[in-house]
């Protein structure tokens, strides 16, 4: 196994492609307007009962046709600037 040794430069480049890289994924668009829960849980990384959690405290907008719950791509995107603040 070879040794390989870090420079203060390294690591630098290193922070900043990685604060580059998050805020790529904060401004990311949607190509869809409306999304399901599926699909919020996997974009924000929960599990259900904490998106509906997030739901019922009325921190993230929904709406609900039928059986189905959508949640609007724009509110998500403000929902996740708010958090990185």
């Amino acid at each position: 196994m070879e040794l390989q040794v870090l420079t203060t430069e390294d690591l630098e480049k290193f922070r900043k492609q990685l604060l580059t890289d998050i805020e790529n994924l904060l401004n990311v668009k949607y190509p869809k307007k409306w999304l399901k829960t599926n699909e919020v849980m996997d974009l924000l990384g929960m599990s259900e009962v904490t998106l509906q959690t997030l739901r019922n405290k009325g921190k993230i907008p929904f709406r609900k046709l039928g059986g189905t719950v959508y949640f609007n791509a724009e509110e998500l995107d403000q929902y996740i600037q708010q958090l990185g603040e």
